[in-house]
């Protein structure tokens, strides 16, 4: 299990493995999935969750 690190640790550590030049936007974009998937397995762990088949009733509905 890795050791509990600040969310700006996390940002720079993500940021320095992108290449030199990559631009601006593709920065942001990375640091919101890794936020997204942060949160998704926050969710997870604290049973915040649904099953299959439930979100095949959802997709339906839409």
């Amino acid at each position: 299990m890795q050791p509990l690190q600040s969310a700006k640790q996390e940002a720079i550590e993500a940021i320095q493995k992108l290449p030199d030049n990559v631009d601006l936007d593709e920065i942001v974009y990375r640091l919101y999935v890794i936020n997204k998937i942060q949160q998704g397995m926050q969710d997870v762990e604290a049973g915040r969750t649904i099953s299959h088949e439930e979100l095949t009733r959802e997709i339906e509905q839409w």
